[in-house]
């Protein structure tokens, strides 16, 4: 089925001719033209850990404290305009097309010693509401261009916790305790997590813990933005 849907919308894509979603100019078939796509706003340096801002790519102090259940965090922008126009594209109002493009984004960030991908999972209702997964649509692409398996199933959210974004930061992490389940065996695996954004990383580092208990030996997010410090 995602195969066919996927050769439906390429061809109404080339049918009405592709324009870019940020200044509506042609785009050559992509959401997103080539000089809109280059001035994206780029993370200078940051901590392997976690990437937040840091001099030199060193690993910051925050993750010097306390070490976060993930091993590594890559992204591809900085959560801020426009970056933050096209995730919402995608993820509100269903512009699909723009997830073999953010796969191919993220393509080149997924380390050569990733074993599995995992999308982060929505809890039944939330995708009942939405009609699918941002982060899994753009992993099913991503596992093509990577030539690395997607876990399909075995990996559910348990819990119909509150929105992060409504909930202060010091929240966030007592909101996601205990809301996921993993039924694969990792073990001595490394998988790469795939999201669109990390603003405290409090889920991502919840998931990260499901996926160590079941046995996974690195964990890695790939996400699309993190969101920095104002």
């Amino acid at each position: 089925m995602n195969t066919w849907l996927d050769m439906w919308r390429a061809a109404a894509g080339n049918a009405l001719g592709q324009r870019c979603l940020l200044c509506d100019a042609s785009s050559a078939g992509e959401p997103v033209c080539a000089q809109c796509e280059q001035g994206l706003p780029k993370i200078a340096s940051s901590c392997p850990r976690c990437a937040m801002p840091s001099p030199q790519g060193a690993v910051c102090g925050a993750c010097l404290v306390r070490a976060p259940a993930f091993d590594a965090t890559l992204a591809a922008w900085a959560y801020r305009f426009p970056v933050d126009r096209l995730v919402i594209a995608l993820k509100f109002r269903a512009r699909l097309q723009l997830a073999p493009w953010f796969a191919a984004v993220l393509a080149p960030l997924v380390p050569g010693d990733v074993d599995r991908l995992a999308a982060l999972p929505l809890h039944q209702s939330r995708l009942a509401g939405r009609g699918f997964n941002q982060a899994h649509e753009i992993a099913r692409h991503l596992q093509k261009a990577c030539k690395v398996p997607l876990i399909e199933s075995g990996l559910r959210r348990r819990l119909a916790t509150e929105e992060q974004s409504r909930l202060p930061h010091g929240a966030r992490a007592r909101n996601v305790r205990g809301a996921f389940q993993c039924d694969v065996d990792l073990h001595g695996l490394c998988v790469a997590v795939i999201d669109d954004v990390m603003t405290t990383g409090a889920t991502l580092e919840e998931f990260a813990k499901t996926l160590k208990r079941a046995g996974a030996a690195r964990v890695v997010n790939c996400v699309l933005a993190r969101t920095l410090p104002q």
